[in-house]
């Protein structure tokens, strides 16, 4: 089964984010860094559940891959995989999401 890959405006905000920090030291670096989390994401239309549950929820569908230092997070749907947030490794994930005010579920 393929499903459909869709970025939440927030997800993408976080990768441009990541992506405009690392910039300052290399344009190509960030650039080659946006490549491999598309190409990451991407690869969710075949193999959405391989990724692994996250630990801060309770929840099959909420799971995780790893781009370098950063945590691609994603919810598997019926058809559709939204790419929920992008963070990076080392921050405490229930915190941000709490001060920024998401929730994990669409």
């Amino acid at each position: 089964m393929a499903w459909k890959v869709k970025w939440t405006e927030t997800a993408w905000s976080d990768l441009e984010e990541a992506a405009d920090y690392i910039a300052k030291e290399s344009p190509h670096y960030a650039a080659a860094f946006v490549r491999e989390t598309r190409d990451a994401a991407r690869s969710l239309a075949y193999l959405a559940e391989r990724g692994r549950v996250v630990p801060e929820f309770d929840d099959t569908s909420i799971r995780e891959l790893f781009v370098r230092s950063y945590r691609l997070i994603y919810q598997v749907t019926e058809q559709v995989v939204y790419i929920i947030g992008f963070v990076h490794g080392a921050r405490n994930l229930l915190a941000l999401w709490e001060r920024e005010g998401q929730h994990p579920h669409l």
